[in-house]
């Protein structure tokens, strides 16, 4: 199998570290990463940034981007804060370089369309970073859809909840994140109903406040979306920072989907052994099964291989992030506001590049 090398650039996100990891096993896969403006602040592993992450992890590390993208890498793993994702991801298609981009894609409209264009004007694929889509959980839910079981589907109620992020905390800074909870947790529920149904939304009406976590958060930590789409499906989604900091785990995800032939309610992490801590009476929670992040990274690598374009790609990308943008907006105006769409583009050139390695 030939080769590939993936460069991880920047493991500001915590989903650097899974990455890393997986990225390092798969076979026929050369990785390496740089974080230059990561400095460590503990021991555990979500602490630890830069060279001392990469060295815990068995990862080779370079000390800048420019030697990283020098090597000549066939695709790149964007994982910076969210307000640096434009330069990154500009800078690796200059480089002709693949991209996997973490969510959300971006902070402002501008630059995610500047993203769209860098990609396409360099003809390389990019995916957005969407892994619940990669459960066998989504995949019997989608299936169950398809079949037509649930009928024509009218309402879906999402929950996205998960603690104040505080190990890496430009989660919670504004010029960094781009907002707080809505912005960390909308586009997932975004991604899953438009991998459901492939409606496009047309409208949002959003709440927010501060009340969680007011002295340690500068953004909003509770808000309920609600996201109208062009075939009348109307969605509600928690993204609350609601997890509290004694639970055994970062949180979950739900959804639940409403249709004239029934109704299916998905935990897309509920498969768990749970018990409780003798010597402090906390719980304990473990959770098993196939790891959404490797399939995702797996359909990623693939693609880069066949040069064929994989889910969810930069349209969908802009299509959350204008989910966010327009809750964004609601919460300032206390208004529904009109979800913005991707002006008419120019025919494509030729497709992607392969890649063709010795």
């Amino acid at each position: 199998m030939t080769d590939l090398r993936i460069a991880v650039l920047s493991f500001a996100h915590t989903h650097a570290i899974g990455y890393l990891t997986a990225l390092a096993a798969m076979p026929g896969v050369e990785v390496r990463g740089s974080d230059p403006d990561g400095v460590s602040t503990g021991g555990s592993l979500v602490e630890l940034r830069g060279r001392d992450l990469a060295d815990e992890l068995g990862v080779a590390y370079v000390d800048t981007y420019q030697e990283l993208l020098a090597w000549g890498p066939d695709a790149v793993v964007v994982t910076s804060e969210n307000a640096r994702h434009r330069e990154l991801v500009e800078a690796a298609a200059a480089a002709g370089a693949h991209v996997l981009c973490e969510k959300p894609l971006a902070t402002t409209w501008e630059d995610g369309i500047a993203m769209r264009d860098a990609v396409r004007a360099a003809r390389v694929l990019l995916m957005v970073a969407y892994p619940v889509r990669f459960t066998s959980a989504f995949g019997r839910l989608r299936a169950a859809h398809e079949s037509g079981a649930l009928g024509q589907v009218f309402s879906i109620r999402g929950a996205n909840n998960g603690m104040l992020p505080l190990t890496r905390s430009w989660f919670t800074e504004p010029e960094l994140s781009g907002g707080g909870a809505i912005v960390d947790h909308v586009v997932h529920v975004a991604d899953l109903v438009e991998g459901l149904t492939g409606s496009a939304p047309v409208s949002v009406t959003a709440v927010a406040n501060r009340t969680l976590h007011a002295a340690r958060a500068r953004a909003e930590t509770a808000g309920l979306v609600t996201v109208t789409y062009e075939d009348g499906v109307v969605a509600a989604v928690d993204c609350s920072w609601s997890t509290p900091d004694t639970s055994a785990v970062w949180g979950g995800l739900t959804l639940d989907v409403a249709g004239t032939g029934g109704t299916i309610a998905t935990d897309f992490f509920g498969a768990a052994a749970r018990g409780t801590a003798t010597a402090t009476g906390l719980p304990i929670e473990s959770r098993y099964g196939a790891d959404p992040d490797t399939a995702m990274l797996r359909t990623f690598v693939d693609a880069v291989r066949s040069g064929e374009q994989p889910q969810p790609d930069v349209h969908v990308g802009l299509r959350t992030l204008a989910v966010v943008l327009a809750a964004q907006e609601s919460v300032a105006t206390g208004r529904t506001v009109a979800v913005r769409s991707e002006q008419p583009r120019p025919a494509a050139p030729d497709g992607p590049r392969t890649v063709s390695r010795a």
